[in-house]
């Protein structure tokens, strides 16, 4: 049995909040659909995060000054899954907006957005243009979306395609993080073992070394030196991560060196083609998604091209555009700025030539969905002994050195 919380719209369209005991999520499921209620969002408590029910979109990271207004990944969900439930259950777009401000956790970056957009949808906005006066929250294409479902009177139906999006996004990248949590353990403890060696063992022994000076090991002297340069200079390494931190932070800014940082990423034997399927799944499912609800051919790809992380990447997206202005058709511009790997562009032509561009996008996405997924675990087991057998032998040595010390000292053969 589980503790759930639950949020859940009744039959007159007010949202209640609850817990229960159920022995999964589909018993609770049945229970609340028996006592009349829609759910609408299901965690389970002590979980690593809640999920709403049902489930590509972009894998982007944002970040902003103003931790108070960001949504994140699992808010902009979660606030995209109320509002296509509440719209989808005939609720208009300022009532259910009203709602979900005034819910019970009104202080939230969720609450909070929805206040902000009901102010100005009462201003005489349309909800697309609500939406694009706040960049720092909604991504580009989420935008553009919500502009052609309200054209098309699809508002509903897009909504509910942009919560399916960015809870598969926020899954996978769920699943890449739980993925690199042991190998990141691992280099913790490791580097914390090797930080009590030399602060606290090598200090100990260097007494027994005071008179042997240049009798002793090189692997000794040099371990020697360290821990005592350590031991002095111990509040020059936050100067120096911070300093390399605002290095990295202005070198970033330059465009010339992100790019050609961003290539050498995509080189990089075994993850240089996850970080392209990465790229591809976020690209394709964006895109698809655009084209489906009846977004044109360039103004979709402007918006997709805006998703992709890799600015390398990004910008050969941006040279394919006149191109297909030019009316070239999408596979050759895209085929020839390298955004996606063979399978996905052999899809994608057979996808333009049956006219069905748009499915065969998303399936393209679901596709590498999967692949990343398999390719991380893969990856990490990969990884995890190496690390492993490298801090090993960062360990092995610093012990070697010291017992070679102790030989060399007292004069005995190795």
């Amino acid at each position: 049995m589980a503790v759930f919380s639950y949020r859940a719209v009744d039959g007159a369209g007010k949202l209640v909040d609850g817990q229960q005991v159920c022995p999964d999520r589909a018993n609770l499921l049945d229970d609340l659909r028996r006592q009349g209620l829609q759910p609408i969002y299901i965690k389970e408590r002590g979980s690593t995060g809640g999920r709403a029910a049902g489930g590509l979109g972009g894998l982007g990271f944002s970040l902003t000054l103003n931790k108070e207004r960001h949504l994140g990944d699992e808010g902009l969900a979660l606030f995209t899954r109320e509002m296509a439930t509440l719209v989808d259950a005939g609720l208009p777009l300022e009532q259910a907006l009203s709602m979900l401000a005034q819910q019970q956790n009104s202080q939230s970056a969720g609450a909070k957005a929805a206040a902000g957009l009901l102010e100005k949808i009462r201003a005489g906005s349309t909800f697309a243009d609500a939406l694009g006066a706040e960049p720092d929250l909604f991504p580009g294409h989420y935008i553009g979306l919500v502009r052609a479902g309200e054209a098309g009177g699809t508002l509903d139906q897009v909504l509910m395609s942009l919560a399916d999006n960015l809870e598969r996004a926020r899954a996978l990248k769920q699943d890449i993080k739980s993925a690199l949590n042991y190998p990141i353990l691992i280099l913790v403890a490791s580097g914390g073992a090797v930080l009590v060696l030399l602060l606290g063992v090598i200090p100990e022994f260097e007494p027994l070394f005071a008179g042997a000076g240049a009798a002793l090991p090189a692997s000794a002297r040099f371990v020697m030196g360290a821990s005592r340069a350590l031991r002095e200079f111990w509040w020059a390494l936050p100067l120096l991560a911070f300093g390399l931190f605002i290095f990295l932070r202005l070198v970033s800014q330059n465009q010339a060196v992100r790019d050609k940082v961003h290539g050498w990423m995509l080189d990089i034997p075994v993850v240089g083609p996850l970080l392209r399927k990465i790229e591809a799944a976020r690209f394709c499912g964006t895109l698809g998604a655009l084209l489906t609800n009846g977004v044109e051919v360039v103004p979709a790809l402007q918006m997709s091209g805006r998703t992709v992380s890799n600015s390398k990447l990004a910008r050969a997206v941006e040279q394919a555009l006149p191109r297909l202005r030019r009316g070239e058709g999408l596979t050759g511009p895209l085929e020839e700025s390298g955004i996606l790997p063979p399978l996905a562009l052999r899809l994608l032509r057979v996808g333009e030539t049956s006219g069905k561009l748009d499915a065969m996008l998303l399936t393209i996405a679901r596709i590498y969905e999967g692949e990343i997924s398999r390719e991380t675990r893969k990856l990490v087991s990969m990884l995890v002994p190496l690390v492993t057998l490298f801090l090993g032998f960062v360990v092995a040595g610093i012990i070697g050195s010291i017992l070679s010390a102790i030989l060399t000292s007292y004069d005995l053969p190795f």
